[in-house]
C-alpha cells in the first residue's frame, strides 16, 4: 500500500462564497482559511495547494465579542524613524473593512511561498455584491 500525494495539477477546485454577517470574525476566518488550505477534502497534501477559493462577502459585518472592537490593536510599521501605525479595530473597520479579514486569515495559514499562493484564492467584499458569479460558486454555511 503506498501513501497518496495529490499533484498540484490534477486538484479541483471549487468557489465557495462564506457570508460572514453576523458571526464572529475568527469563526469565519478559521473556515476560510481551512476550505483555502483545502482541509476539508480527503485528498489533502501538507505539501501542494489542494484548496478552493473563498469568496468573503459582508466582511464589514463581522462581530468582534468582548471589548475587542476598542482594544484589539492592528500595528504597522513604515520604514521610517517613527513611523509606527497603531489603530484599534473599529478605526480600521471603517477604514478599511476587508483588511480585518485578511490579516485573521493569513494568520491561519503558513507563513512561506505555499501560504502566499493559498492566500491569492481569497477574495473579500465589504458589501454583499461581488464579481465573481460566473464562477458560480456554492453558498457554505460557516458557524
Amino acid at each position: 500500500m503506498k501513501t497518496f500525494s495529490a499533484k498540484a495539477q490534477e486538484v479541483e477546485r471549487k468557489w465557495w462564497v462564506i457570508d460572514a454577517e453576523g458571526k464572529p470574525l475568527g469563526r469565519v476566518a478559521e473556515t476560510a482559511a481551512r476550505l483555502l488550505r483545502g482541509k476539508h477534502k480527503p485528498t489533502f497534501t501538507s505539501h501542494v495547494d489542494t484548496g478552493d477559493f473563498v469568496v468573503v462577502i459582508n466582511a464589514e459585518k463581522t462581530v468582534l465579542t468582548g471589548n475587542k472592537e476598542n482594544m484589539k490593536r492592528y500595528v504597522r510599521y513604515t520604514g521610517y524613524v517613527g513611523g509606527q501605525k497603531i489603530e484599534n479595530a473599529r478605526t480600521l473597520r471603517g477604514r478599511r473593512p476587508e483588511l480585518m479579514m485578511e490579516k485573521a486569515v493569513k494568520g491561519m495559514i503558513p507563513h512561506n511561498r505555499l501560504g502566499s499562493q493559498i492566500f491569492k484564492k481569497l477574495k473579500v467584499y465589504a458589501g454583499s455584491e461581488h464579481p465573481h458569479e460566473a464562477q458560480s460558486p456554492e453558498v457554505y454555511a460557516a458557524s
